[in-house]
């Protein structure tokens, strides 16, 4: 009995030193995965009241039980609530990174979480994750018609992206010059925007989404040299989607960019021209699916030192299921299909996210099986008994880190049609979405869809 009570205290001091703010019984005893299962498994269903009427910040935390919480409001069109966790999760996230030093209390919560699981520690949002939470902020603003909230954070989310190259810009590099090697030429896109030419490495990174966002809500502001920019970077991300490339041939024609213009005919053909008086245009912004969600892949290894005095240890690692996308019927405006070009793949993001953590997490998980032998020993001192309560302790606790942003679109493509000014018919599966669109100018249309259900609305761009 004295070993079980050695070794109980011990587990409650590494309790302890974990702090409050991410110690739960869920994190304690499963992973993120499976707390958010219903929710998510709801969202992929497009069952957005449900999703909300679930969802709580208790498995996430202030940044991302707010992520989630935001993104599943603006899809039940519940958008004040949607606005006010979003703003949540931006506090918590900027109040994060003004931590000029890891404070007693965080370092002891990373030894304590060494002999639980990596759950317990605050979540660290990735990049990809930061560039989304100003996007669905930018949208937010957008849907209740505030261009200039919009405006501020997308040029936000510019400073993430901007940040997130930079950390990557040698990774960038080999991958350019591993594909020249292959003898592949560097992309028109890439040379206008300055990136290198990094395939889908760079579309791993960069969010193309949120550049072609960007660049729609500058023209509309007026200000066509900032959405020329951010059209150039959407465009070295996605170099075939059709509508990055009117908008970039666009915004280059009326700037008088005559080398650029030259450059880019030659490589996608003659720029199109403006709308006459009896033509409006139509750009769809149609996100499809869920991203999908980290799973835990786990195995029991036994242990034993040079006396064979040894012990089981689990192993638990996420990773990604492999697992086709969902799919989803063509849209059509007017009676007519609308052929759609992808604009960002999340499932990539995310995927490229992890293989850029994983080493660190392997290191965790090494480190965290010398941490708890340590505890073993301490505590059983050879004992049978003291073993056996240690190995139930260590096989219950030991969770992967499944945290991610998981109620995100799975991917986003884009459509456009120039069409007569007047009421439109948009036919989303078995949804018909009427709109109008005013002479002359051009109309956004953001569509979202999970399951056999959307959520849709417009708002008017102007005279782009």
């Amino acid at each position: 009995m004295k070993y079980g009570v050695k070794l109980f205290g011990l587990i409650s001091w590494s309790l302890l030193t974990t702090g409050c703010a991410n110690f739960s019984a869920g994190n304690l005893f499963s992973h993120y995965s499976d707390q958010n299962k219903e929710i998510y498994q709801a969202v992929v269903a497009g069952e957005y009241a449900k999703a909300e009427q679930l969802q709580s910040s208790d498995a996430g935390g202030d940044i991302l039980g707010n992520f989630e919480h935001g993104r599943v409001s603006f899809l039940a069109q519940d958008y004040p609530t949607s606005l006010s966790a979003l703003e949540v999760s931006e506090r918590a996230v900027r109040k994060q990174q003004e931590r000029a030093t890891i404070s007693a209390t965080e370092t002891v919560t990373s030894i304590g979480s060494l002999a639980v699981n990596d759950n317990l520690n605050e979540y660290q949002p990735a990049d990809y994750e930061l560039g989304f939470l100003h996007l669905y902020l930018g949208l937010n603003y957008l849907q209740k018609n505030d261009l200039e909230g919009a405006l501020v954070e997308v040029r936000r989310a510019n400073l993430v992206q901007e940040e997130a190259r930079k950390a990557r810009e040698k990774q960038l590099r080999q991958a350019e010059k591993d594909l020249k090697n292959q003898g592949v030429l560097t992309d028109l896109g890439s040379v206008l925007a300055n990136y290198p030419d990094a395939g889908k490495t760079l579309s791993a990174v960069q969010n193309g989404y949120l550049f072609y966002l960007s660049g729609l809500l500058y023209e509309a502001s007026r200000d066509l040299n900032s959405a020329y920019v951010d059209y150039r970077r959407a465009l070295a991300v996605m170099p075939d989607n059709k509508q990055v490339i009117e908008s970039t041939m666009y915004a280059a024609k009326k700037l008088g960019m005559r080398q650029d213009l030259r450059l880019l005919e030659k490589r996608y053909g003659r720029a199109p021209s403006a709308l006459s008086k009896s033509q409006g245009r139509v750009i769809i912004i149609d996100e499809q699916g869920v991203v999908e969600a980290l799973q835990g892949w786990r195995i029991d290894l036994p242990i034993y030192d040079s006396r064979g005095d040894g012990a089981i240890y689990s192993l638990a690692l996420p990773y990604y299921p492999k697992s086709g996308l969902q799919t989803f019927t063509a849209m059509t405006l007017n009676g007519k299909p609308l052929p759609a070009n992808t604009l960002v793949d999340v499932n990539a993001m995310a995927q490229n996210d992890l293989q850029e953590r994983l080493a660190s997490i392997v290191i965790r998980q090494a480190m965290r099986v010398w941490a708890k032998d340590r505890i073993r020993k301490e505590a059983a001192q050879g004992d049978d008994v003291g073993n056996l309560l240690f190995n139930v302790w260590n096989t219950i606790t030991e969770q992967p880190d499944t945290r991610s942003w998981q109620t995100l679109p799975a991917q986003v493509k884009t459509a456009s049609q120039v069409v007569k000014p007047g009421k439109q018919r948009l036919d989303i599966g078995d949804k018909v979405y009427q709109f109008e669109v005013p002479m002359q100018q051009t109309t956004l249309v953001w569509v979202s869809r999970q399951g056999t259900h959307s959520t849709v609305w417009h708002k008017q761009l102007g005279r782009l």
